[in-house]
């Protein structure tokens, strides 16, 4: 059993994780709404955005508020440059071929990264405005902790306002349900596109800065347990739709910290329990816990 203290510092840790599995999660969600595909080159995206982190700082010297925005942006334009060069010349194709493309993204970042970077592992940088402990009684936080899900929370509710109030959100509602209609309404398929990949990927950023501080360690390979638990988090929520995102993020998140708390002979097998989850949950709701039944164009 744990005691009132352990069980504080226990649920703080899993909200703030569960909180960053839900905001890289919206990256996937995002793409998979409007375009129907599953962008597995995410994970990469988010590893190189950790990398430019580590080299803004510690090479170019840049302040900590510089990089993070660069960062952000350089991440953005990133995955919108990978939906211009690898995904839309596809898009008319069938959907093994873009999916086979997206894989093949990924691979390419990751031994990009290796080329460029090197494969040691590195340390990212650590700012103490963000990873400095915090006594309350006799709970020891890292600030970090705090801050994550009041980012998540704010950059959530930002984007559902996009979604749901703007041209550009009305845009992307209607070509993610209907190709063909939305052209003929006159809305440009391709910068919608495009600006759900920009804001997916900048939100991949966000979530590599936060990751790093709290994890630290930067190698070319970084992106990929994250991206698959991120994309599990999506498809757990009902993938398409960002609220379930959010909710399937958290979920692994909890439940992942808590089992270790209460368990933690199974520390080891923490990875499995995502997959277990997902399997439970979708053999009683296939759609995931917030998805709807949607019919995709073959």
């Amino acid at each position: 059993m744990l005691d009132l203290t352990r069980l504080l510092q226990t649920l703080t840790d899993a909200l703030s994780l569960g909180s960053l599995y839900a905001l890289i999660a919206i990256g996937y969600t995002m793409v998979y709404g409007v375009l129907r595909l599953i962008n597995f080159a995410h994970g990469e995206i988010f590893m190189i955005a950790m990398y430019i982190v580590f080299y803004g700082i510690s090479l170019f010297t840049l302040p900590w508020y510089v990089t993070f925005a660069l960062t952000i942006l350089v991440t953005a334009l990133l995955g919108t440059l990978a939906e211009r060069l690898a995904y839309r010349p596809l898009r008319n194709a069938p959907r093994i071929s873009i999916l086979v493309s997206a894989i093949g993204v990924s691979y390419f970042l990751q031994n990009l990264a290796t080329v460029i970077f090197g494969g040691r592992p590195l340390n990212f940088p650590q700012i103490p405005l963000f990873t400095d402990v915090l006594t309350i009684g006799e709970i020891y936080l890292q600030r970090l902790s705090l801050i994550v899900p009041i980012v998540t929370a704010v950059l959530l509710l930002a984007l559902l306002f996009l979604i749901k109030r703007t041209r550009t959100g009305m845009a992307m509602r209607a070509v993610s349900r209907d190709y063909d209609a939305a052209s003929l309404m006159g809305i440009d398929l391709n910068r919608t596109i495009a600006i759900t990949f920009f804001i997916g990927s900048a939100l991949a950023g966000v979530g590599a800065i936060m990751w790093g501080m709290k994890y630290t360690r930067i190698s070319p390979t970084i992106g990929s347990m994250p991206g698959i638990k991120c994309f599990i988090a999506a498809v757990l929520g009902g993938i398409g739709n960002t609220a379930g995102a959010v909710l399937g993020g958290l979920l692994i998140g909890f439940i992942e910290i808590v089992i270790v708390a209460l368990f933690p002979a199974l520390s080891g097998y923490r990875d499995a329990f995502a997959f277990i989850v997902l399997i439970l949950v979708l053999l009683v709701k296939p759609t995931g816990l917030l998805g709807e039944k949607t019919t995709e164009k073959v």
